[in-house]
């Protein structure tokens, strides 16, 4: 099938790229708008009680959140002082008359805690109109203006500050992560290569990726909410992926021209192998991320929706418009060549077949098959090191810390949490429904004897409705919070009477409750997805579970590394982030779903190769050490460009953003090298023909599907050097049933021979 779509391409390619070229258009006048339609946070979960309490709160009193919070200080004047006090005042009633202020809460109007210790500073507590993120981001960006007091010091904090801060500098960190990027990945490109021609198609690729995903993504933020967050997701994703499959696709291309008739069957047989190749990593990827969708948060939900728009542009791009491209160019792919150093003979092409038979890889992967049980037993045993940090990893919510130290909203935060008595920018939100007073007092009484709880007050009352707002020690996150949550929720409602407990820290709670009860579901539907494309891939059963079983120990030593960064604080100054001592759970859930599908991504690279060689010569071992010959090279330039792009992100201000792009450079590292070149191999070797067993059902499946490409597909002849041999009597044999010969890759003495190359991409 996608042979002849390879011949369709190369016969319309002018049409593709002219249409390739107007939907890069689109995606630059339309889809770009997608950052005005962004939303922030989206880290709670909308169907929990606390949503639900939240929601009847503000029907029934009006919002109560402290949305911003306006801090004035003088290193002189104290807050009672004339001056000082009759700017306050009139700031506050200034801002009562604007459009979209629900109230402002101020010392001088007789609420309690809201001058600081040495009495030099006081804030004022802003609720705004809008319920949703979005609005509240428009009310506050329109009144931020007017909120300073001359002759005062004025800074500006609150959950919706926060929220927008963390909004802008995400989007400066994704500027940041390309800017630092895209230089260095042409670099390699080049050096990879060996010409300027080719490399810049693989940026081209992601180029129209993203700019396809920002189309997409724009088109689905008409139907729903989506989190600014998925911007990282899409150029992650979308530039990395794009260049991994161009990376794949353009290597078989050029080794296709040395021996195919004409361009254009050239194009034909590399999507036919690399195509199949890229079309199977795409879809497991692709089913990989979807996982996300059962999540109820909207952060989670958006990262899923971006990742999947980026990588499904990406697949479609490098199996139309990049063969298309390359179509036209022909042998032009080799132009301004450029010479590497690290090469002394620049003229060859880098992926030869000759060189991959000589060269480390090849060395390696002798290596390997001859003492698997060494390098399955010291990977395992680095895994196991790596991964030991689990063990005492906590979970925790974000709050301000997650802002760069010295920040306007998180400094205001800080100050009000250790300069006023007791009092909290974010309490727990009781509200009592058909009490009478004595019950409502009751109430109030019982919360406020809770041992998590500082101190309780009725803050609002209309009709039958009543509002108890309860404090607590430390962040809104942190865990006095959340067991004065417990609490509270723990305590009987009076005869009659309905309690609803809402705030900041109930969301909290309930969205680690949400995230605990969908992580089972979400790792079943991951590991079915691998299982069930593997084996319609590859007809085998035990090749599936190996590869899930890697994928999962990669990603624990991954999440060792990062608890040990991250929550431990043990590089918080090299990479310049405050350690909370917990992890955030949706964003180590989104790493996880990103570096199971790129692992599963790398594993089919690999497992192309091997079944080829198995089809070829019924030597699993031969198959085996051919296949991580072949790959070896081009998962390590994949994995490396990748790393390039995922690192970048590591740079920036925000600490989830330096979280997941440390986390998934490390991830990326860790798979590349030690499970994909040394534990997979070995374990393969070890397994021997039962990686090839399945049920005759399931081969009866296999072979009607036929996902990979048949061993019979015409490939270049390459002639074999005497450098890839070892001593005869270790070499194994080759072929089906009785017929069987000596593994001319393995083991052979004598003149090298000549055979028919491997077809795999």
């Amino acid at each position: 099938m996608l042979e002849r779509w390879g011949s369709v391409v190369a016969a319309r390619r002018r049409f593709i790229l002219v249409a390739a070229i107007l939907l890069a258009l689109v995606g630059v006048w339309w889809g770009t708008g997608v950052f005005t339609r962004l939303v922030t946070g989206g880290f709670e979960d909308p169907g929990s009680s606390s949503a639900q309490a939240n929601a009847q709160i503000s029907r029934s009193l009006g919002g109560q959140s402290p949305d911003v919070i306006a801090l004035y200080s003088s290193p002189t004047a104290t807050a009672q002082s004339p001056g000082f006090r009759d700017r306050v005042e009139a700031e506050a009633q200034r801002l009562r008359a604007l459009l979209g202020v629900v109230s402002v809460a101020s010392a001088y109007d007789g609420v309690p805690g809201l001058v600081s210790r040495d009495g030099h500073a006081t804030y004022l507590v802003i609720r705004l109109t809008a319920l949703d993120d979005s609005g509240k981001q428009a009310e506050y960006n329109a009144i931020k203006p007017q909120l300073t007091v001359p002759g005062l010091d004025t800074q500006v904090g609150g959950t919706v500050a926060v929220n927008v801060r963390m909004d802008d500098l995400t989007k400066s960190d994704v500027t940041r992560g390309e800017m630092i990027a895209l230089p260095l990945v042409l670099l390699l490109l080049i050096v990879i290569f060996g010409g300027v021609v080719a490399a810049s198609l693989p940026v081209l690729i992601g180029g129209l990726a993203i700019l396809g995903a920002f189309t997409v993504i724009r088109a689905i933020s008409m139907a729903t909410d989506v989190s600014t967050f998925a911007v990282n997701a899409i150029t992650l994703l979308g530039l990395g992926m794009a260049i991994d499959y161009s990376l794949l696709l353009i290597n078989r291309f050029r080794q296709e021209l040395q021996s195919a008739p004409s361009t254009k069957q050239a194009v034909a047989r590399t999507l036919a192998t690399a195509g199949r190749t890229i079309l199977v990593s795409g879809l497991l990827v692709i089913l990989s991320l979807a996982s996300l969708l059962i999540f109820p948060e909207v952060f989670l939900k958006s990262m899923a929706l971006g990742g999947m728009a980026a990588i499904l542009v990406a697949m479609i791009s490098a199996l139309t418009v990049l063969p298309a491209i390359l179509a036209m160019l022909g042998h032009r792919i080799n132009a301004l060549r450029v010479r590497n150093p690290w090469r002394p003979s620049a003229a060859k092409a880098p992926s030869s077949e000759a060189e991959a038979e000589t060269g480390a890889w090849a060395r390696l992967a002798r290596s390997v098959m001859r003492r698997p049980v060494f390098y399955a037993l010291a990977v395992a045993v680095i895994l196991a090191v790596l991964a030991s940090p689990l063990l005492h990893l906590r979970f925790g919510s974000v709050d301000e810390r997650v802002l760069p130290a010295g920040d306007q909203a998180r400094t205001v935060a800080e100050r009000v949490a250790t300069d006023f008595n007791g009092t909290v920018s974010s309490p727990i939100l009781v509200l009592v429904e058909d009490a009478s007073p004595a019950q409502v007092n009751e109430v109030r009484q019982r919360i406020s004897e809770l041992p998590a709880v500082t101190r309780a007050q009725v803050s609002a009352q209309r009709g039958d409705a009543t509002l108890i707002s309860a404090s607590y020690t430390g962040g809104f996150a942190g865990t006095a919070a959340l067991d004065a949550v417990r609490e509270v929720r723990a305590l009987p409602a009076p005869p009659g009477t309905h309690l609803l407990v809402g705030g900041d820290s109930a969301s909290i709670q309930d969205e680690m409750n949400s995230l605990s009860n969908g992580l089972p579901w979400m790792l079943a539907i991951m590991a079915a997805v691998t299982f069930g494309v593997l084996l319609l891939a590859f007809g085998s059963v035990l090749l599936p579970v190996k590869a899930v079983v890697t994928n999962i120990a990669s990603v624990a030593a991954t999440f060792g590394a990062l608890v040990w960064i991250f929550q431990d604080g043990h590089l918080s100054g090299l990479l310049g982030f405050t350690a909370t001592g917990y992890l955030e759970p949706t964003v180590l859930i989104l790493v996880l779903a990103e570096l199971f599908g790129l692992a599963t991504d790398y594993e089919v690279f690999l497992l192309s190769r091997v079944r080829e060689q198995w089809d070829a010569t019924g030597d699993n071992t031969t198959a085996v050490a051919t296949g991580l010959q072949r790959t070896g090279r081009i998962i390590t330039a994949a994995a490396a460009l990748l790393i390039v792009v995922t690192a970048g992100f590591a740079t920036g201000q925000i600490v989830l953003t330096k979280l997941i792009g440390i986390g998934m450079s490390l991830g990326i590292f860790l798979d590349a090298t030690l499970i994909r070149a040394l534990l997979g191999p070995a374990t393969m070797r070890l397994l021997g023909k039962w990686n090839w067993w399945a049920p005759g059902p399931l081969r009866r499946l296999h072979r009607r599907v036929r996902l990979e490409q048949d061993s019979a597909q015409p490939g270049p002849v390459q002639v074999l050097t005497s450098e890839d041999r070892y001593d005869l009597s270790r070499a194994p044999c080759v072929g089906h049933g009785n017929q069987a010969t000596r593994s001319p890759t393995i083991g052979r003495l004598g003149p090298p021979r000549r055979r028919a190359a491997d077809a795999g991409p």
